[in-house]
C-alpha cells in the first residue's frame, strides 16, 4: 500500500487493492470495510430521521447515535488498515529463515496482532448491532430496509472475522488458542442473535 492508506482509496481503488495478487489487504480488511459500510448505512437512516417532527422525542438519542456511528466508521477503517499491516508483517517474517533473530523476536507478536485485530472488528460490529437494535424503534420507517441491510452487513463482518481468527489462531501459543476461539464464537453467536432481532424489528 505504500504511503496510501485504505481510507485514501476510492471504492474502486479498494476493490482493486483487495483483488490484487498481494497478501494484504485481504479478507480481514474486507471484513472491517463491510462493517464500516453497515455503520455508514445506519448513519444515513439516522440522517433521514433527525429533524422529523414525528420523531422529535428521539432527537437527542438520534444525534448521539449519529456521533457513535461516525466514530464506528473511523474505527473500522482503522481496523481494516491494521489488519492489512498485521498480516503483511506475518507474511514478511515467515519468509525469513527459521533461525533468523528478527523472526524469532517479532513473529509471535505479529501473529497475536493477526488474531487481535479481527477479534476487535467482530467486537466493534457486535456493538454496532446493539445500537441498530435501539435505532429500529426511533428512526424513519421508510428506511427500515436500509437499517436491516446495515444489520446484515455488520453480522457478515462478524462472521467473516471469525474465519481470520480461526485460521490465524492456529499459529498462536497453545495456551492462547482456546481463549481466542471462545471469544470469537461468543461474538458470532451474539452478532447472529442481534442481527435477527434488528431484522425482526424492521419487519417486511
Amino acid at each position: 500500500m505504500g504511503a496510501t492508506t485504505l481510507r485514501d482509496l476510492t471504492v474502486g481503488g479498494l476493490l482493486e487493492a483487495i483483488a490484487a495478487k498481494t497478501p494484504s489487504p485481504g479478507g480481514g480488511a474486507a471484513a472491517s470495510a463491510v462493517g464500516g459500510l453497515g455503520a455508514a448505512l445506519a448513519q444515513m437512516v439516522v440522517s433521514y430521521s433527525v429533524g422529523k417532527t414525528a420523531l422529535a422525542a428521539h432527537e437527542p438519542a438520534l444525534r448521539g447515535a449519529a456521533a457513535v456511528l461516525g466514530n464506528a466508521q473511523r474505527i473500522l477503517l482503522e481496523l481494516a488498515e491494521e489488519d492489512a499491516l498485521a498480516y503483511g508483517a506475518v507474511n514478511e517474517l515467515r519468509k525469513l529463515p527459521e533461525g533468523d533473530a528478527r523472526r524469532a523476536l517479532e513473529l509471535p507478536e505479529a501473529v497475536r496482532a493477526s488474531v487481535r485485530v479481527p477479534l476487535a472488528t467482530a467486537a466493534a460490529c457486535v456493538s454496532l448491532l446493539r445500537h441498530f437494535e435501539g435505532l429500529a424503534g426511533m428512526t424513519n420507517r421508510q428506511l427500515r430496509s436500509d437499517l436491516a441491510i446495515a444489520a446484515i452487513l455488520a453480522e457478515a463482518a462478524v462472521r467473516a472475522s471469525r474465519w481470520n481468527v480461526v485460521i490465524n489462531a492456529t499459529n498462536l501459543e497453545v495456551g492462547e488458542v482456546g481463549a481466542a476461539l471462545k471469544e470469537i464464537e461468543g461474538l458470532v453467536a451474539e452478532g447472529t442473535r442481534l442481527a435477527g432481532g434488528v431484522e425482526g424489528l424492521c419487519g417486511a
